[in-house]
């Protein structure tokens, strides 16, 4: 059966303003996209050590900022590299003046660089207050020893009431 003009435009209208939504996403990506880099232009300023509530800092009027680098953590009875644990504290003997398993960590981390300056690599050690010293002088003397010798300890800052 044929149709009318009328009736054909009235058809065509009709399934023009009733099809089903669509979803436009370009706006949304442009959303996403300011985000990140926002994100990125900001993350820079901040300068935040990874620190776990077990590892009280000591305290500090050292005005320098954080520098992010390497990180080596005593914690509880381990020491971690960069949140990963590579040794036991009651593995480490007493007459030993370094630490196996983080002048593995040390070592396998200086062979994926390329070169190694002379002043050697930066390092942060994060102790708690309570470290025996013996100990830290044992991550130090590892830590100088795989050309890991620009030594930082981290601490807290003081807090200045004005």
């Amino acid at each position: 059966m044929k149709s009318s003009h009328r009736s054909r435009r009235l058809k065509r209208h009709y399934s023009r303003m009733h099809k089903t939504g669509g979803l436009n996403l370009v706006s949304l990506m442009d959303i996403f996209t300011i985000l990140v880099f926002f994100l990125m232009v900001n993350s820079s300023d901040v300068k935040v050590l990874q620190n776990t509530t077990d590892v009280p800092l000591p305290i500090s009027t050292a005005e320098q900022q954080a520098v992010e680098n390497l990180t080596v953590q005593v914690s509880g009875q381990s020491i971690l590299v960069q949140g990963r644990e590579v040794a036991r504290l009651d593995s480490i003997g007493a007459d030993d003046t370094t630490i196996a398993g983080l002048s593995e960590e040390l070592s396998w981390r200086r062979d994926r660089l390329e070169s190694v300056p002379d002043q050697g690599l930066p390092v942060t050690i994060m102790a708690g207050r309570d470290t025996d010293y013996r100990l830290l002088r044992k991550i130090m003397q590892t830590c100088v020893d795989e050309r890991f010798r620009q030594v930082r300890l981290a601490v807290e800052p003081e807090v200045r009431r004005g």
